[in-house]
């Protein structure tokens, strides 16, 4: 329980802590640099997903294609 009370007690901190750094404007530049530097990382997740995606597509099509010919013979 303890635990938990300072789990608790860190994350209120870390939200009053952000939002007095936000209120300057060099915490407004760093977190719309973290935001931007964020929107990159996740792009890039996403590129990266849908890539191996299409890569996983394609190969389960050429399988079944050796599937179908295999059958018709």
């Amino acid at each position: 329980m303890k635990k938990v009370l300072w789990f608790t007690a860190g994350i209120a901190v870390g939200i009053v802590a952000a939002h007095q750094l936000n209120q300057t404007a060099q915490g407004k530049r760093f977190f719309a640099e973290l935001d931007a530097k964020i929107k990159d990382f996740s792009d890039a997740l996403v590129d990266g997903y849908h890539e191996r995606e299409d890569e996983l597509r394609s190969a389960i099509g050429d399988a079944g294609d050796a599937v179908k010919k295999a059958a018709t013979k």
